[in-house]
């Protein structure tokens, strides 16, 4: 098949890629299908900053399939590695999963309350639901099941072999100062989090080297189970290979032709696997520009395999609106799981999308969700409309849908902020949130609560789990009378204006016009008089109207938009609440 190439002035950066790799993956194996890969350590929550490694080489392949080519994208689930600590604030763990340090993640006890049958199974069915709600389409490798069905055994034996060659290599990095030794198993998203990607059941082995010489292969103890052993001889003829436990003081003697209990150190493990897939694109973490580094010293081992390196972008790290940067050694750290229930899988996906991998970005799990959602549903209706840049087209088209086709979504989108307002003052009575929704647009009344699902399901969880009791709102039940009473003609009449003009302006739109053009009229200008024509004085009496309504509905300075306020409170309550 042809190379479809494409302009780099007109294209967006998943295109861009895209470009390079069919080209890359015609030069290595032509006519076989592109091979891009992700890997991913259940060690615990995979959090946000991990999706990163799986949506930049998906977006690539999935733009690769639009264009007719066959992808695979490999996501290898790196359930062998070591479990290297209890992570804190793990519902349903406590300190006894201790005595499990050192052993295959597969074979660590699931928090307690589980329904899977271990450790690495928990932490990756959350992963695995929200990619498929997410679109992702991939091909799962399970490292324990490559490794213990002796799928590696060959490459095993050819690093034994080699052993030399792969330490002649380290041996150039490990009189370097950095954090090379820190940085084997799961890619973490910066070198500010290393130390806590270490201790995220990463697996970051010794890279092989002990007193007895180098060997890039750790066996599990065959009595405590742990990889705390040190290979004391191996035999390339017979590949008789001795070790011993530090742990239990355990040893014996195998043949690693037939044994299957370890692994490859991650140094080795990672390119070796390069080699036996054929891997062509496969981003990886700032953390790999460094010296030594996983990506860098692997760039060099996989040619003692018969491979190349891979072509992928560093990637940056992933934030969340006024929180600090993940990392998965800790409980409640966002997952894609989470913020799934507060946001559809097309804004999610177009976070991603539309940054290029080097630049960093939040997702918001606080208010600045609404503003998201806002630029999102402004892009959408520019998309609609035209004209639109090619790169957010580019970036829109591929958060709505895949090669596959689009993904599910809600019929009518209302405003996020708006939903969000509604669950908030509704407390979820469907009956009246119906109501609500219905009076926003007289016209063309909603019809059923299943025209703005899901979208009103995630902004009611958002409402009632990301939104602080001290900032919900809550309607008074009875007038504020003495501050009714103290107030001046001048609030007295806005407050007789707004009542006025209720009825015939009970919409959205209707409202808005109306609570913004109280003020104008009372300072003599017409309603619909535009902020060019207006003294900026107009703001100020706007904005202590609007407190002004803030006290006597919510008693509150503020809270949500006027309009959606006004509208779910009712005509009635609001009479009898601003009443003067």
């Amino acid at each position: 098949m042809p190379i479809v190439a494409q302009s780099t002035e007109t294209t967006d950066w998943v295109s861009r890629f895209a470009d390079e790799v069919i080209e890359e993956s015609e030069r290595r194996a032509p006519g076989k299908p592109v091979v891009v890969a992700s890997g991913l350590s259940p060690s615990g929550p995979i959090h946000l900053g991990n999706l990163r490694e799986v949506m930049t080489p998906h977006l690539v392949a999935d733009e690769i399939r639009r264009r007719g080519y066959t992808v695979r994208h490999l996501l290898s689930w790196d359930d062998y590695d070591r479990y290297r600590k209890v992570p804190v604030g793990i519902p349903g763990i406590d300190g006894s999963w201790a005595e499990h340090i050192g052993k295959p993640l597969t074979s660590v006890p699931a928090p307690k309350g589980s329904e899977y049958p271990n450790w690495a199974e928990h932490f990756k069915a959350a992963m695995v639901e929200a990619l498929a709600e997410l679109g992702v389409e991939y091909d799962g490798i399970s490292q324990t099941e490559q490794y213990t069905s002796g799928v590696y055994r060959d490459q095993v034996l050819f690093a034994m072999k080699h052993r030399g060659d792969i330490d002649a290599i380290l041996e150039q990095y490990r009189t370097k100062k950095g954090p090379a030794k820190k940085q084997q198993g799961q890619k973490p998203v910066d070198e500010a989090e290393l130390e806590a990607a270490e201790g995220s059941g990463a697996a970051a082995e010794e890279d092989g080297s002990s007193a007895a010489g180098y060997y890039p292969y750790k066996p599990y103890c065959g009595q405590c189970e742990k990889d705390l052993t040190t290979v004391t001889s191996y035999d390339d003829e017979t590949t008789e290979l001795a070790y011993t436990c530090s742990a239990c003081g355990f040893s014996e003697t195998v043949r690693l032709s037939e044994f299957n209990r370890g692994k490859l150190v991650w140094k080795v493990d990672w390119p070796m696997r390069w080699a036996y897939e054929g891997v062509v694109f496969e981003p990886s973490g700032v953390d790999h520009s460094s010296p030594g580094s996983s990506f860098q010293v692997g760039g060099q081992i996989v040619g003692i395999f018969g491979g190349k390196q891979p072509i992928g972008p560093m990637y940056a790290f992933v934030g969340i609106s006024g929180m600090a940067k993940m990392s998965s050694s800790k409980g409640g750290v966002p997952t894609p799981a989470d913020a799934l229930q507060i946001m559809e899988p097309q804004l999610l996906r177009w976070l991603y999308a539309r940054r290029r991998p080097n630049q960093s970005f939040k997702i918001a799990f606080d208010q600045e969700i609404q503003r998201l959602y806002d630029e999102w549903d402004k892009l959408a209706g520019k998309v609609a409309e035209g004209p639109v840049l090619p790169a957010d087209a580019a970036a829109y088209a591929r958060a709505v849908g895949t090669a596959a086709g689009e993904l599910p979504k809600t019929p009518r989108p209302m405003p996020y902020r708006t939903l969000a307002s509604v669950a908030d003052i509704t407390a979820g009575a469907e009956d009246q949130t119906l109501r609500i929704l219905s009076e926003l647009d007289p016209e063309n009344p909603l019809a059923s609560l299943d025209e703005v699902r899901p979208r009103l399901d995630k902004a009611e969880t958002w409402i009632n789990t990301q939104v602080p009791a001290e900032e919900r709102t809550v309607v008074r039940d009875e007038p504020d009378v003495e501050l009714l009473k103290s107030l001046d003609d001048q609030g007295r009449e806005s407050l007789r204006l707004l009542l006025d003009g209720l009825e015939r302006n009970w919409s959205l739109d209707g409202l808005t016009h109306l609570v913004y053009g109280v003020p104008k009229v009372q300072a003599g200008f017409p309603a619909d008089a535009t902020a060019k024509e207006l003294p900026p004085e107009i703001k100020v009496a706007q904005r202590t109207f609007f407190a002004l309504l803030y006290h006597l509905l919510v008693g509150r300075d503020t809270g949500p938009r006027l309009p959606t306020l006004l509208l779910a409170v009712g005509q009635d309550r609001v009479r009898k609440l601003l009443g003067v």
